[in-house]
């Protein structure tokens, strides 16, 4: 049975957002630690203007948010009993605000406590997905929590808050928009809705990553960008993810390259297994054949479609100066190997898996990891 759920309320602009929090008492503000002293903060504190309304700010949130930051968080929000929650950041913070509603609720009575996202990069689509990502940094391991208590019930999208987001993370986080769309477009559990909105994220970053990453004030490109991510972020809550966000994961939580960067070096790599470019064409490379006659880059044949998609992937990835292997991105030699083992049990045990297009062994994902370290393209990325 197909489903497609869109729980969450979008906002597009903040026009909406003062209406709101002039409707709320006590609010709990999740952020990190440089929106909070920078005073981007200001954005929600200012329009908190409602006699007797407090708010208090828990900006202790660090990149790959772990166990002991949404415990201590938890801690405070049962402390504060709000009345609204709202996440202001990059998918850190919404991740970590998510993980903290979610174990809070289980103590304290939060149904009648709205739950709102306001992104401040073009990336992870948290704003809308039932996923968050917590890190055990004791044992390495990033674990996704996947559930429908996790989607916030408002998202707020306000091209204006990307607009200081340095070029390097717009690339990161431009791919990882990328990469949850061509995911959720190939995975087990993609329907015609998923499809629908996996499709437009793909033509609306085709179309504007490059003008974002190059003209960081062009506002119709950070606008489009920021939709972008939306919208792929509804079709993977939807449809599930696969084998590049499972071996993401484990070699961020390992390496510690930021999620965007790891999907950047891995994705052409996983494209092509998935798609079969070098052995026998499976059904995926049809579906990448699709993504490809879409954006324009359709050609005679599936494989060299497919393999169209593969190489816009690589050429964004150069054009914005990304890493393009593993050690491209200062992993050593010595410490690839050290970890190998422990990259590629972690990425077969990642829940992404569930939904992957087609079956990979430990072999097969060991054999990927290797490719991408130094960038040993086969002749379907040369």
């Amino acid at each position: 049975m197909d489903r497609f759920d869109l729980h969450t309320k979008i906002l597009i602009g903040g026009d909406a957002l003062g209406q709101m929090l002039r409707q709320m008492k006590r609010i709990f503000i999740v952020t990190d630690k440089f929106m909070h002293e920078s005073g981007r903060v200001s954005y929600l504190t200012d329009q908190i203007t409602t006699p007797g309304a407090e708010y208090r700010i828990f900006s202790d949130v660090t990149p790959d948010p772990d166990i002991d930051l949404v415990t201590a968080g938890v801690s405070h929000i049962l402390d504060f009993k709000p009345d609204a929650v709202i996440a202001l950041g990059g998918g850190s913070p919404i991740d970590a605000a998510k993980a903290i509603v979610y174990f809070a609720a289980q103590q304290f009575d939060l149904r009648d406590c709205p739950f709102i996202a306001i992104p401040t990069t073009s990336g992870t689509g948290s704003e809308v997905s039932k996923f968050a990502v917590i890190t055990d940094r004791a044992r390495g391991i990033k674990y996704p929590l996947i559930a429908d208590s996790l989607l916030p019930d408002y998202a707020v999208l306000d091209a204006e808050l990307t607009r200081s987001v340095p070029p390097g993370v717009t690339a990161d986080t431009g791919i990882d928009v990328l990469t949850h769309a061509i995911e959720a477009y190939v995975c087990t559990e993609a329907n015609t809705f998923t499809d629908a909105l996996a499709e437009k994220a793909v033509k609306l970053v085709d179309k504007y990553l490059l003008t974002a990453y190059r003209e960081p004030d062009n506002l119709e490109a950070r606008q489009a960008m920021h939709n972008a991510s939306c919208l792929a972020g509804a079709a993977f809550s939807n449809a599930g993810l696969g084998l590049c966000h499972s071996m993401a994961h484990a070699l961020g939580a390992q390496a510690h390259i930021a999620h965007g960067r790891a999907n950047a070096i891995l994705l052409p790599y996983v494209m092509s297994f998935n798609a079969g470019c070098e052995t026998t064409l499976t059904p995926t490379a049809g579906r990448y054949a699709e993504l490809a006659a879409l954006i324009g880059m359709g050609a005679s044949s599936t494989r060299q479609s497919a393999l169209n998609l593969i190489h816009m992937v690589r050429r964004l990835e150069t054009q914005m100066k990304m890493p393009l292997s593993i050690k491209d991105a200062g992993i050593s030699a010595a410490d690839f190997d050290a970890m190998l083992d422990t990259l590629a049990d972690a990425a077969l045990a990642d829940r992404c898996m569930a939904t992957t297009p087609i079956p990979c062994s430990r072999e097969d994902i060991v054999s990927l990891y290797r490719q991408a370290y130094a960038k040993n393209s086969r002749r379907s990325l040369q």
